[in-house]
């Protein structure tokens, strides 16, 4: 990215590449996961929820996805889609179709129950302790 970009964001993005756990939501990765996004907002139509409860694996089929991403809608696993490109606000799309608040979608991402996770936010979160920049610099 140029200094002239990077100037508009207020900071290098590569300096947060560096941050235990995190993923930065670019447009390379909103590219690679078009079609899953547009699956995604499909579920937004009751039609559309039915038919994919109905048959998960023929709808998904409507879409040209990736297998890992395919397969991580199936096991409805948010780290894996999250890594394939996936953002998280379209992504609940898919626990709100089973019926999942998102405190328990967020929970299952951190290995959590949705109790344990509320429970862990109510106390103040998680520690900033491991999940700083390992340079320092956030």
């Amino acid at each position: 990215m140029t200094t002239a970009a990077n100037d508009k964001l207020g900071y290098d993005p590569a300096d947060l590449a560096d941050i235990p756990g995190t993923t930065i939501f670019t447009t390379a990765s909103s590219r690679r996961a078009y079609q899953l996004h547009r699956f995604c907002m499909s579920l937004m139509k009751a039609e559309n929820r039915a038919a994919f409860k109905a048959d998960e694996g023929a709808y998904l089929d409507r879409f040209p996805m990736t297998p890992e991403q395919k397969q991580g809608v199936i096991d409805r696993d948010f780290n894996a889609l999250i890594a394939t490109g996936g953002n998280i606000y379209f992504l609940v799309k898919i626990s709100n179709t089973d019926g999942w608040s998102v405190q328990k979608a967020v929970g299952t991402m951190a290995g959590m129950s949705a109790e344990d996770y509320g429970a862990m936010m109510v106390a103040g979160g998680r520690s900033p302790q491991g999940n700083r920049s390992i340079k320092g610099g956030y």
